[in-house]
C-alpha cells in the first residue's frame, strides 16, 4: 500500500501536538485527519475509515481510553490500529489502553523522526503480500507451510509451540500481544498452563534468534520489533 493512500487519524486536545505531529506525518506522505476530543475521535473515525489512529489518553469531552472501547465496537474498524500518546511514566494508563482494544502507546515528548520510525513499524501489516504462507521480516523469512524459519541463511528448526509463538507475534510487528491473548491463540483449551510458559518458551526463542526481535511491556505482555 503507497504511502499517500495510507490514513491517519491523530487525536489530541493539543494544538501544538495537532500541529507539529501532523506536520511530519504530512509531509511524509500520508492523510492526515485530526481530531480534538474523543467524541470527535470516535465520529471522524466511522466516516474516514483511517489505518491507524493515534490518540492522545487526557482529553475533555470523552478520554481516550472510552474513545478507544468505542472505536473497538465499530466492525468495520476491526482492522484499524490503535496507539496510544502517553506521557512518560503513565504506566496505568498505558494497562488500561491495552485493556481498551489498543495496540501499541507512543511515550510524550517524542521526537519527529523517532514518531514516523514508530509509525511506519505500526502500518507494516497493511503491505501487500503475494505469498501470504511465508513472512519475510529482514533477514527473516517464516514459512507458515512448512513450520520452519530462516535467518540470515540458515533454516532453523523449532518446536511447535516455539514456532506458533513466533508466527503470531511475528504476524502484526509492533503490535503488543497480552498474556491471555497469546496463552488463547497458541495454547488454547488443549492444555492448562501458566503466564510463565509464555516466558520460557520466550527465552528459548531469544537463545536461538537473538534478543533484538522480542520485547517484554512489563505486565501486559510481549511484542515482536523489527
Amino acid at each position: 500500500m503507497k504511502k499517500k493512500d495510507i490514513k491517519i487519524l491523530l487525536v489530541d486536545d493539543e494544538p501544538d501536538i495537532l500541529e507539529i505531529v501532523g506536520y511530519n506525518l504530512t509531509a511524509e506522505g500520508y492523510q492526515v485527519i485530526t481530531a480534538e476530543n474523543g467524541v470527535q475521535a470516535v465520529k471522524k473515525a466511522k466516516k474516514t475509515q483511517p489505518h491507524l489512529i493515534i490518540l492522545d489518553v487526557m482529553m475533555p469531552e470523552m478520554d481516550g481510553i472510552e474513545a478507544c472501547e468505542q472505536i473497538r465496537k465499530i466492525d468495520s474498524l476491526d482492522n484499524t490500529i490503535i496507539t496510544f500518546l502517553t506521557a512518560r511514566g503513565e504506566d496505568y494508563s498505558q494497562v488500561a489502553g491495552f485493556d481498551a482494544g489498543a495496540d501499541d502507546y507512543i511515550t510524550k515528548p517524542i521526537k519527529p523522526k523517532v514518531l514516523i520510525s514508530k509509525v511506519k513499524a505500526l502500518l507494516r501489516r497493511f503491505k501487500d503480500e503475494e505469498d501470504t504462507s511465508n513472512v519475510v521480516l529482514g533477514n527473516l523469512v517464516i514459512n507458515r507451510d512448512e513450520y520452519k524459519i530462516v535467518l540470515k541463511g540458515e533454516e532453523i528448526v523449532l518446536p511447535r509451540k516455539e514456532f506458533e509463538l513466533l508466527s503470531l507475534l511475528a504476524s502484526k510487528p509492533g503490535k503488543v500481544f497480552k498474556r491471555e491473548d497469546i496463552l488463547d491463540n497458541v495454547w488454547g483449551n488443549e492444555v492448562v498452563v501458566g503466564g510463565r510458559t509464555i516466558d520460557v518458551h520466550i527465552r528459548k526463542l531469544r537463545e536461538k534468534l537473538g534478543d533484538d526481535y522480542f520485547k517484554t511491556v512489563k505486565g501486559v505482555g510481549y511484542k515482536f520489533v523489527e
